[in-house]
């Protein structure tokens, strides 16, 4: 299964996790393998991004929690994992790559509605990158 791109620029790319949770993770275009590898520039742009999703998918999903990981152990390149946890997903309040407690039936707003929002909210913020 091909992953899906929600959005992408010169510097980086972010990529949909196909999960029960809204689950993006963000890459660097170049691969480096240790996030003190990334430029200064660069990396400060990494964080920017991820507080830019961080806060649309409070906005949007109002989860329990918001996680972040970067392991980089099977895929050895700097990207971050942002997931929105619900108290009544599979797996709360273990990580994603726990041990499922529980079969969820979670209802969430619209994805594609949501990406829309981060793609936005991404482009205002390139607009002062530069």
């Amino acid at each position: 299964m091909k992953s899906l791109i929600i959005y992408e620029d010169n510097d980086i790319y972010i990529e949909k996790e196909a999960s029960e949770i809204p689950w993006l993770k963000i890459f660097t275009k170049e691969p480096y393998k240790e996030l003190g590898d990334v430029p200064s520039k660069l990396r400060l742009k990494l964080w920017e991004v991820y507080d830019i999703i961080e806060d649309e998918m409070k906005k949007y999903y109002k989860p329990t929690k918001i996680n972040m990981a970067s392991f980089a152990n099977m895929l050895p390149r700097v990207h971050l994992h942002v997931m929105a946890r619900f108290e009544n997903d599979s797996y709360f309040p273990n990580p994603m790559w726990g041990e499922k407690l529980r079969d969820a039936k979670l209802t969430l707003p619209n994805e594609n509605e949501f990406f829309k929002r981060v793609e936005e909210a991404l482009n205002q913020f390139s607009l002062g990158y530069r």
